[in-house]
């Protein structure tokens, strides 16, 4: 595991300025994205630092490259926000210090899933159930170009698997339950439950 904070800007500098976020429709997401080919420059590192303020003035718990126009296979992933514990329980959601992320991939350990709903910052105002596997292997490599591997389950493992996703050109609603879709008005007033059971009998999927 690599964190970044430490070699990025740890305060959060308000000074670096949230790159616009590219919404559902713009092509950059449909493409496979391109290898870092293991340069660790000044431009990738303020790209990164821009990818961090970003995702925190969304708010939201990842940015992939893509999201901000840039074909190039690299996420930032983090998850600091306090939640109900009855929800952190349900969800498998324990709080993930920043990571930086070039050239990732995963693959499942075992074969236990969990379904639980997602919205995705490139999809402003709907939500949707998907069903991914719980525990996965993770890998990466650090701005060093050293591979790293982390086991990740839960939340973790759901953050992960969505970030890297994008940088294949895969969205998270090409992988919901399409019956589950619905808006977050909807979704806040009806199925913000710690699980998604009582929106899978409603909604039947």
């Amino acid at each position: 595991m690599m964190h970044m904070s430490a070699e990025l800007n740890e305060t959060h500098d308000e000074s670096v300025q949230p790159l616009p976020l590219v919404h559902v429709g713009d092509p950059v997401l449909r493409q496979v994205c391109n290898d870092w080919d293991g340069n660790d420059t000044p431009e990738l590192r303020e790209l990164i630092d821009r990818m961090v303020a970003t995702m925190h003035d969304a708010p939201g718990v990842g940015v992939a490259a893509p999201q901000v126009g840039v074909n190039l296979r690299l996420a930032v992933l983090e998850d600091m926000y306090d939640i109900p514990e009855s929800f952190a329980q349900a969800r498998e959601r324990e709080k993930l210090e920043l990571m930086v992320i070039l050239n990732p991939s995963y693959e499942p350990i075992g074969t236990r899933t969990a379904t639980h709903y997602e919205g995705c910052l490139s999809m402003p105002g709907y939500t949707a159930a998907v069903e991914r596997p719980a525990d996965i292997r993770a890998t990466w490599l650090g701005f060093d170009g050293q591979q790293h591997t982390r086991e990740l389950s839960g939340w973790q493992a759901r953050i992960f698997q969505h970030e890297t996703d994008h940088l294949a050109g895969i969205i998270y609603i090409d992988k919901a339950h399409i019956r589950s879709i619905c808006t977050d008005e909807n979704y806040a007033h009806m199925w913000a439950a710690p699980t998604a059971d009582e929106a899978r009998e409603a909604l039947h999927f």
